[in-house]
């Protein structure tokens, strides 16, 4: 018998928050933090600030677009989805509004 275990996907507990999210950038392992409430998205990176703005779709899902974007690859927005949750991380999906390219990532509750 194969037991079969459904993920977590406790989104609210997600929704707002002081959040930090790793990845690998040409071979170097960079960490963004980000704050989150119902409408703002603030992000910590490489000694800048960007601030975007929120939409939300659903508890799980949200627009995120740039409020000051530099380039014009900044001025599309994103769509982010929770996966799933587990304890303090959670697993999220994204790409760019109309696009099918996704990527996934987890980012971490820090509060």
């Amino acid at each position: 018998m194969i037991a079969c275990n459904t993920p977590q996907r406790d989104c609210k507990a997600f929704k707002t928050g002081s959040f930090s999210y790793e990845e690998l950038i040409e071979g170097t392992l960079v960490t963004t933090r980000f704050t989150r409430d119902d409408t703002l998205e603030i992000a910590y990176f490489n000694n800048t600030v960007d601030s975007s703005s929120i939409r939300w779709i659903n508890d799980c899902e949200w627009i995120v677009k740039k409020i000051h974007p530099k380039s014009m690859s900044e001025q599309k927005a994103v769509h982010m989805k929770i996966l799933y949750t587990e304890g303090e991380f959670y697993t999220f999906e994204y790409s760019l509004v109309g696009k099918n390219k996704k990527q996934r990532g987890t980012a971490k509750k820090l509060n």
